[in-house]
């Protein structure tokens, strides 16, 4: 099981302490109550004893969100694409739209659920019931290769190669605008945003909050107000590729979250219908957990990020 999460901070508007907190983070009134009643909200170090206490601005608080109890993950008969597989480990191409694991709002319809009824059930048991086998993830609207551990030798070797930085991962995505360097390197740490806590965001450089996270992109092509860039990774940070491209001014194409549309694009990823951030896992090496051999693989760009590509090259002539 997950360790529980902790949010912690200072009060900035004055008033009922379920209404403030719930101002300050993204948990509901509801789930403020809730976890004040269990004992797992603390004011200025003593446990809040009601959530209609008044509390003042500049209040310090502290909320310990427990673990949500896994559920099972169950077996469904869900096409896959697969570029490997034998006794210890399978290396498959996810496509956009494909959760990796069940969670909250995503019960079913996962990777996970496909692996479980391609597999007969045989993966790692290290990843818990709800993610068995799994080692790293892709976000649900990247597409690309993931390598998942069909046996917990299997599963301990490639995390030690994740926690390291051996493995090798080469991103494809579409940035908007050209950067200025046809190549670089982005170091910055990446940590929970202070200003929406289900966003990632850039910390400054001698933060203690967050993990440090690099970044070396190539520029592959230059278009009409974009450019196809080549991302290698040496850590592996939640929305690593999405945050430092935003950061550096250049977002991808389509990213919900963290991106912004050139207003001369806009037309044509509504006439191609690419709702998603422009991001493909193209590439993963690492060295075989069990037979140690060194073992690469690739996955072609998907059709809808080529039309994409060979519509802003088109346009550019």
């Amino acid at each position: 099981m997950s360790a529980p999460e902790i949010i912690s901070g200072i009060v900035r508007k004055a008033g009922r302490l379920d209404k403030a907190l719930a101002d300050e983070t993204d948990l509901s009134r509801a789930r403020v109550q809730a976890l004040i009643a269990d004992k797992w909200v603390e004011i200025d170090g003593t446990p809040a004893a009601s959530p209609s206490l008044k509390v003042s601005e500049g209040t310090n608080f502290q909320i310990t969100v427990p673990p949500a109890a896994e559920a099972e993950a169950q077996p469904q008969d869900i096409p896959l694409d697969i570029v490997f597989e034998d006794d210890h480990l399978i290396v498959v191409n996810k496509p956009a739209g494909m959760v990796v694991h069940p969670a909250a709002g995503n019960p079913d319809g996962t990777l996970v659920n496909a692996l479980l009824h391609h597999c007969r059930g045989e993966l790692s048991g290290i990843g818990g019931v709800a993610r068995p086998g799994i080692v790293h993830r892709i976000d649900k609207d990247t597409s690309g290769l993931l390598v998942v551990a069909k046996s917990d030798a299997a599963h301990e070797g490639l995390a030690a190669q994740f926690a390291d930085h051996s493995i090798h991962r080469r991103y494809l995505a579409i940035c908007a605008g050209n950067p200025a360097q046809n190549e670089g390197t982005i170091d910055a740490r990446i940590g929970r945003s202070d200003a929406n806590r289900k966003k990632m965001a850039v910390l400054e450089k001698n933060s203690s909050r967050g993990k440090t996270a690099v970044t070396h992109y190539t520029v592959l092509k230059r278009m009409n107000d974009s450019a196809l860039i080549e991302c290698r990774l040496e850590t592996g940070r939640t929305h690593q590729v999405r945050v430092h491209c935003a950061s550096i001014g250049h977002a991808l194409l389509g990213d919900p979250i963290y991106g912004k549309t050139p207003k001369s694009l806009k037309p044509l990823l509504s006439r191609l219908k690419f709702e998603r951030q422009a991001l493909h896992a193209a590439e993963l090496g690492f060295l075989h957990p069990i037979s140690r051999e060194t073992v690469s693989f690739h996955a072609a760009t998907p059709p809808d990020m080529q039309e994409l590509i060979d519509e802003l090259a088109r346009s550019n002539r």
